[in-house]
């Protein structure tokens, strides 16, 4: 890529495509292709068609994608399948069709098996039964991944593949029921402070913001209460926050306390999206796909992380710190888990000489910093 090469984002809303915007301006690229869902449906084949053909992209990110946490997958699961399949297929096809020199496709670290060895290395892909509740999800983007091997083996086409770990960072979902772990920590703990500090304002300016099924700020106290612990949200009643306040000096419980799906044993690793979008940048510049399709490894996409891990519970306490949340945290054990562990192997992508700048104590303390 050159300074003037015409680049399309496809999905430059959101975490991850807006990241990407944001690191190709900083490094002097300005001509990007923007297209939001009203002016373009990458899911209608005909209109993906005729933008390619109009605009004639050079290179093309594929950061377009349906996306959710553990309860959205699971829950909308032929919508997470079909709409992903269909964006993908149009982008990676017209890329084709239209001679885009190089595409650069986001896929997903739910792509490897439940239970496969840690760190995942590359290899590990296709060995194993995935996990369940993003089943739908994970098959899409393997299919992506294979999508991009087929059209490099039969045309020769420079489409490769990256998979990054679990993201966070500006843009991101804060929807109670769709979003991913963190976002959905860093809200939950928001709203249960502003409760601890009767602060009914400040919930009703996070609703008003951000509804939560229909529920904004507007709403009548009682309503609000009702959607808060629906999510795990829960402020005890009057008559028992005397006790509460006197088990709370000693360790106790408070008067607030949020409820989270599972054991909270689960380890996941997260990187800060700016990161993530400079390692993206850097391997559309550095890496093509005979470079993979010609190395010793039998994977041709690389693993984007950070190579470390933590407990969900660690990370709901570390978001407890930040955020400044006393109360109490109780972890729903009937609440499914998700796949054990899921550590990347990103041995490939540090032999090519980058590495992630921000930890995650401090990706987390600025994310809520901009929250708030």
């Amino acid at each position: 890529m050159n300074k003037n090469s015409k680049i399309y984002v496809a999905g430059h809303i959101g975490l991850v495509g807006s990241a990407i915007v944001r690191n190709l301006k900083k490094r002097g690229f300005n001509n990007l292709l923007l297209k939001d869902l009203s002016e373009l449906d990458l899911i209608d084949q005909r209109a993906t068609s005729a933008f390619f053909k109009q605009e004639k992209p050079e290179y093309v990110f594929d950061a377009a994608a349906r996306v959710g946490g553990i309860v959205a997958n699971n829950k909308y699961r032929a919508q997470f399948i079909y709409e992903n399949l269909m964006i993908q297929n149009n982008i990676i096809h017209q890329s084709y069709v239209n001679g885009v020199k190089k595409l650069l496709f986001l896929g997903s670290s739910c792509i490897y098996p439940k239970f496969t060895p840690q760190p995942m290395k590359e290899d590990h892909l296709l060995t194993g039964p995935l996990e369940y509740t993003n089943e739908p999800y994970a098959v899409a983007k393997i299919a992506g991944i294979k999508m991009c091997d087929a059209y490099y083996d039969q045309y020769g086409c420079n489409f490769i593949s990256v998979m990054p770990t679990n993201l966070y960072g500006p843009n991101d979902n804060y929807d109670l029921e769709k979003s991913h772990v963190l976002p959905a920590l860093i809200r939950k703990m928001h709203l249960g402070k502003c409760l601890e500090n009767n602060d009914v304002d400040a919930v009703r300016k996070d609703l008003t913001k951000r509804p939560v099924e229909g529920v904004d700020g507007n709403a009548n106290t009682e309503r609000i209460v009702d959607v808060l612990e629906k999510f795990g949200i829960r402020k005890l009643p009057l008559a028992n926050r005397q006790l509460s306040e006197a088990t709370s000096a000693s360790g106790g419980s408070s008067t607030v306390n949020i409820t989270l799906w599972g054991t909270g044993t689960p380890k996941r690793e997260f990187l800060y999206v700016e990161d993530l979008a400079d390692a993206v940048v850097f391997l559309m510049m550095k890496v093509n796909a005979p470079d993979l399709h010609n190395s010793s490894s039998s994977a041709s996409h690389i693993n984007i992380g950070c190579g470390e891990d933590l407990s969900i519970k660690e990370l709901a306490y570390l978001v407890k710190k930040i955020v400044g949340f006393k109360g109490e945290l109780k972890f729903d054990v009937t609440k499914p888990d998700g796949t054990p562990r899921k550590l990347l192997d990103v041995t490939k992508l540090s032999d090519l000489g980058w590495n992630p700048n921000i930890t995650l104590e401090e990706g987390v303390d600025t994310v809520y910093k901009a929250y708030t």
